[in-house]
């Protein structure tokens, strides 16, 4: 039997934000209600929201699980409203670069996943005969590099590579986008601002271009992935103004992180690309607001503590990645409610537009026929983050101490009630290939 969740307070599709009733029925949304009083579960002012979907997460198993795992990363995933995610094709061990390393990552995702989990493909130098089958099996698309990833068994394309990988399948590819010969080797620091400047705007901007070309060339559609520089932004609009079928992204900590702010050997703050400063952050959510960047994802890259070097604070040797699954809506919220934004705008960022990046037309949204994935949200209530409060593996953040708003409240998947405590429920996600994401 079906029923009804109502709030005050429900972020629809069109961005309005009204009182209703959600009815739900078999783990779908049968039915929205306007202005609904009578409920089972009457959530109050809280806001009901739907689940976030976080196209950008490294689970990194098998292979590297001391790193983090489907069981602590989908537990962190729950805690902060986010009910699906698709898994990087690295750092795990085979990477997931053909159809039989995938059903390796299948295989050791299933039973553990406390949220819907989808996956990535690679494609790295020698593997593009591969690319059809690794597709068919069901990956929502490819992930190239155009710089060195960091991991061995991961390396980067070229953007003549990229263009022959983008002929050999008609698929959604996404690239990290920074051009090796703008990037300098970091020296031997503690000082953020000597590894920020080893790896400049420019070379991201660079890339971006790259790859837009080899997109245009080939009529493909790609995704520009963790954009840090602003100017970067631009590029994209202006890949988009001549018609190349590109979108792009950026995240939490380029949007709420200063550069002149990282403290000296703090190098839970390093990734790449890197941190910029503020005036650069200012334009980040300008692009954002405008439609020049398309999703906010986490971009989630946990290593290990000693990966990370914290005795050292060396921030040429220590790990690139930030982990933040469990923190993006609060830190996210926080900032863009400063700035002006609403809760329909964060909605549209987190769960709508990630959603139809890969063709998830039935998650990220409140309307009938979609997973009934639902949060409760309470976007005035504050909490202070505290590394023992995290659910991934290692409970590094760069956020400890930052004062936040908006607390999630309930989380429910598929219309059942779940909590980072509950057994695991999430499905393994096939690419959907609907046309509209094509």
């Amino acid at each position: 039997m079906g029923r009804v969740i109502r709030s005050s307070r429900v972020v629809l599709p069109d961005g309005s934000v009204e009182p209703a009733g959600v009815e739900v029925s078999d783990g779908r949304i049968v039915a929205v209600v306007p202005g609904a009083r009578e409920a089972d579960v009457d959530l109050g002012d809280l806001v009901l929201m739907p689940g976030l979907v976080d196209t950008h997460v490294h689970v990194n198993e098998p292979g590297r699980t001391e790193w983090e795992g489907f069981a602590t990363a989908t537990r962190a995933a729950l805690a902060g409203g986010v009910t699906t995610i698709v898994d990087m094709p690295l750092n795990s061990l085979p990477p997931t670069t053909s159809a039989a390393a995938l059903a390796e990552k299948r295989a050791a995702a299933a039973g553990q996943c406390h949220v819907d989990v989808g996956f990535w493909g690679g494609a790295i130098p020698g593997n593009t005969g591969d690319l059809a089958d690794l597709h068919a099996a069901g990956v929502f698309g490819f992930k190239a590099f155009l710089a060195d990833s960091g991991v061995p068994e991961f390396p980067p394309v070229t953007p003549a590579e990229l263009r022959a990988a983008m002929a050999a399948v008609d698929a959604l590819f996404v690239v990290h986008a920074e051009d090796p010969a703008g990037l300098r080797t970091a020296p031997t620091s503690r000082r953020y601002a000597d590894f920020e400047q080893s790896r400049p705007g420019a070379a991201e901007c660079a890339a971006v271009a790259a790859a837009l070309d080899a997109a245009e060339a080939t009529g493909s559609r790609v995704h520009v992935l963790h954009v840090s520089d602003a100017d970067a932004a631009a590029v994209v609009a202006a890949g988009r103004a001549r018609g190349v079928r590109v979108s792009a992204e950026t995240c939490p900590h380029y949007l709420t992180l200063d550069a002149a702010d990282v403290p000296d050997g703090a190098t839970e703050f390093k990734c790449c690309p890197p941190i910029r400063g503020a005036a650069n952050q200012d334009r980040l959510w300008a692009a954002l607001a405008a439609g020049d960047l398309d999703i906010v994802v986490s971009d989630h890259s946990p290593s290990t503590p000693a990966l990370k070097g914290f005795e050292a604070g060396d921030f040429a040797a220590a790990w690139g990645g930030i982990a933040s699954l469990q923190l993006g809506l609060p830190l996210v919220w926080t900032a863009a409610a400063a700035r002006g934004h609403d809760i329909a705008d964060v909605v549209r960022w987190m769960a709508t537009a990630p959603a139809d990046l890969v063709g998830l037309r039935h998650k990220g949204r409140i309307e009938p026929g979609a997973d009934a994935d639902l949060l409760a949200f309470d976007p005035s209530a504050t909490f202070t983050v505290t590394p023992d409060g995290l659910h991934h593996r290692h409970p590094t953040t760069p956020y400890a101490g930052r004062r936040l708003s908006g607390v999630v409240r309930r989380v429910w998947l598929r219309g059942v009630k779940v909590t980072p405590g509950d057994p695991p429920r999430g499905q393994l996600l096939t690419a959907a290939l609907l046309e509209g994401a094509r």
